[in-house]
């Protein structure tokens, strides 16, 4: 179990050097946690001077160097190290903007991973007092990182970090030719701009081995491979006579859409709803969360600070085509992102309003609804967007800035949402329990609590010929041919590649709410 401490006295410079209501960064505590491998992390930080932080977990927290011309993996390269404060475990996945202040600029999560003390040196296995003594011999385990290296003091309290001499080393690697972020796919530019990442989408040649491969095989995308089998095994019955939705068409799917996902996913917790046995078989869906053992090592797991020990530990988090394909081929059929950052996890990026029909509500009075938010939106002057769910509702994604909590956007939503069931009130009912709504819909502002999610844009739903929640612009809502199912997966492709993402709007928004 995790033991975290808000006082401890390892984050106090930490702590004091920051004003958590004008910076993103994650506030802290100390996670002691002996059942993993020990985290490490390089950001790329374009403050006064570019630079990249070396972050090590040690003792529940992150032991940190600012390196000024990075690490690399050439062993000639002896790169200058400053000690700087120790930073909180949840630090190792922050990317953003910082406004002001103490380490003014902009942070991207450029490598991570996990790190151990070289085994060739037993007496580094005192982490803190190799530290302490200025010598610390270790191995990374890392997307661009690899291998042995040393961080060792010298005279004026200055470090150096050298990459080791062994199989893992490449003579002339420069960082700065890798400047991508491993959890987002930006860059420091796209984290000012308030531009997305895209992960890589598969070749031509990948999706031609994926269709010409029998029913188990290998499949190789974006650099990691991945077992898949059951490749032919139908899991949805085609719509309207079309052929049946096989795990093989789901797979391709979910690969081919991963440069869309990025922005929904990234840095995210994610809950499966799975169906192994397909969405008619006798065990039905369930929900999923922890990463099975038997995943393989290139899927990113969140190991969650603030889980009770009898809860799920660790998360799934999507960095990219390939954990999409692991998942897929995993039946996680439906993608649930939280609506927090595992940097900041009781911090939403959202207010979420669901839209959710009861039996006895119409299209078009579900449609009725969304419109009322749509002029809502407009006088509170709130950048935000709809989608369609895919099965019978719609739901709107208001981004905002970093610092309310989840208590905020729940009564911010319950305000909005109750102000315009006023309006309305034949077709809204706020009786908890369906049986009590008499068949009318609910505006559900309970979805804005840490851990419970809304599907993702881009997910499939399990239904016959495999619907996608699908963003849309407002004005797609007077389409008289909208349907909340309208698109498939073998719609949604073409889709993207004819009019974008309507939720492309919504990336880099920091809006604050407005008081209702």
């Amino acid at each position: 179990m995790a033991e975290l401490d808000d006082h401890a006295a390892k984050l106090d410079e930490y702590h004091a050097k920051r004003d958590f209501g004008s910076t993103p960064e994650p506030a802290g505590r100390v996670v002691t946690d002996k059942d993993r491998p020990l985290r490490f992390l390089v950001q790329r930080h374009r403050a006064r001077r570019l630079h990249y932080d070396l972050r090590l977990e040690i003792g529940g927290v992150l032991a940190s160097w600012a390196v000024p011309k990075g690490p690399g993996l050439d062993p000639k390269r002896k790169s200058l190290a400053v000690k700087v404060e120790d930073h909180p475990f949840a630090y190792g996945w922050f990317e953003g903007n910082i406004p002001s202040g103490y380490g003014k600029g902009d942070v991207i999560v450029w490598d991570d991973g996990w790190w151990e003390p070289d085994p060739a040196y037993p007496h580094s296995k005192d982490l803190a007092r190799a530290v302490d003594s200025g010598e610390l011999k270790f191995v990374l385990h890392g997307k661009k990182l690899h291998g042995r290296y040393v961080i060792l003091r010298t005279a004026g309290d200055q470090w150096l970090l050298i990459k080791k001499n062994d199989d893992d080393a490449v003579p002339g690697w420069d960082p700065e030719e890798h400047p991508a972020s491993v959890l987002s796919a930006r860059t420091n530019a796209d984290v000012v701009a308030g531009t997305p990442g895209r992960w890589a989408a598969p070749t031509e040649t990948e999706l031609r081995e994926l269709d010409e491969m029998g029913a188990k095989g290998r499949w190789t995308v974006a650099g990691e491979t991945t077992l898949l089998t059951n490749l032919d095994k139908v899991i949805m019955p085609g719509r309207d006579g079309d052929p049946a939705i096989t795990k093989r068409e789901i797979v391709r799917y979910y690969a081919q859409v991963a440069p869309w996902l990025t922005p929904y996913l990234a840095g995210r917790p994610v809950n499966l709803n799975r169906f192994p046995d397909g969405i008619g078989g006798a065990k039905g869906g369930f929900w999923h969360k922890a990463v099975p053992a038997h995943a393989p090592a290139f899927v990113r797991r969140w190991p969650n600070p603030l889980a009770d020990i009898d809860k799920t530990r660790e998360y799934l988090m999507v960095d990219g085509a390939p954990s999409l394909v692991w998942a897929a081929n995993f039946a996680g059929i439906e993608i649930h992102p939280w609506t927090s950052t595992a940097a900041s996890p009781e911090q939403p990026s959202y207010a979420l309003i669901d839209i959710d029909p009861g039996p006895a509500t119409t299209w078009a009075e579900t449609l009725v609804l969304a419109q009322m938010f749509r002029v809502a939106m407009t006088q509170l002057d709130l950048v935000a967007r709809p989608k369609v769910t895919g099965q019978r509702g719609i739901q709107v994604w208001i981004p905002i800035r970093s610092g309310y909590t989840f208590d905020d956007t729940s009564r911010f939503v319950e305000a909005l949402s109750k102000t315009i069931g006023r309006v309305v009130p034949e077709l809204v009912s706020w009786q908890w329990r369906k049986s009590d709504r008499k068949g009318l819909a609910r505006l559900d502002y309970t979805q804005n609590a840490i851990n419970k999610t809304l599907v993702a844009p881009y997910s499939i739903r399990p239904a016959p010929g495999a619907p996608v929640s699908v963003p849309l612009e407002w004005d797609e809502l007077d389409d008289p041919d909208l349907r909340p199912d309208r698109w498939t997966i073998r719609e949604v492709l073409g889709r993207l590649a004819s009019v974008g993402d309507p939720f492309g709007a919504l990336v880099g928004q920091e809006q604050s709410l407005p008081a209702l």
